[in-house]
């Protein structure tokens, strides 16, 4: 049966590593920069406006936010980074919380969102780090697409995959705003519900 990505519903949000679910559904885990439209691709997948919130000002979350999806797989929407208003001690809760996460949590499949326009941050290849370093299975949603002309697109993708040292892993050129990429994205997300890993 497939996945309904339109029944979806808010479970909780973890600011402490106690507070993770750590039960036996697949997790699907996403990631990103603050500013790269995480939330905005998550509604997107989900046909649900507004429902992963789209913050004013980026940075402002610092929590483990939980979506269980049509009763058999959850959307982990781990807190944005890079973000340089964000309080010193503010970082360093997300820091240790993200360590911890990477370090002892499981997850079905990692979706990295990154900025299709730019070379990937320090953080960026920081979290690409954390990921790898997991040996779960990932994908590279390189949003915002819909701003960077054709001509251009390979050679953005090949910096992305070259500076996060990506190998063969998928990135796929995503739109929040038109929609491009979405139902490749769906296919991942579907195989890892099924506690596959990948598609």
């Amino acid at each position: 049966m497939a996945l309904n990505l339109q029944k979806a519903e808010f479970v909780k949000s973890a600011a402490a590593p106690d507070a993770l679910i750590r039960d036996a559904l697949p997790k699907i885990v996403f990631s990103g920069k603050s500013n790269v439209g995480k939330s905005s691709v998550i509604n997107r997948v989900l046909g649900r406006e507004g429902f992963a919130r789209v913050g004013a000002k980026p940075g402002r979350t610092a929590h483990v936010n939980y979506f269980k999806i049509d009763g058999r797989a959850y959307f982990v929407d781990l807190p944005g980074y890079g973000y340089a208003q964000v309080a010193r001690e503010e970082k360093a809760r997300w820091s240790r919380l993200m360590e911890y996460f990477f370090a002892n949590m499981e997850f079905s499949l990692g979706v990295f969102i990154v900025d299709c326009r730019h070379r990937p941050t320090a953080e960026d290849v920081t979290m690409a780090g954390w990921f790898r370093e997991t040996g779960s299975p990932v994908v590279v949603a390189a949003n915002k697409r819909d701003k960077v002309k054709n001509s251009e697109l390979q050679a953005k993708l090949d910096t992305i995959r070259e500076s996060l040292e990506l190998g063969d892993t998928e990135i796929i050129p995503f739109s929040a705003r038109t929609g491009e990429g979405e139902r490749r994205l769906a296919a991942f997300l579907e195989f890892a519900a099924r506690g596959g890993a990948g598609a």
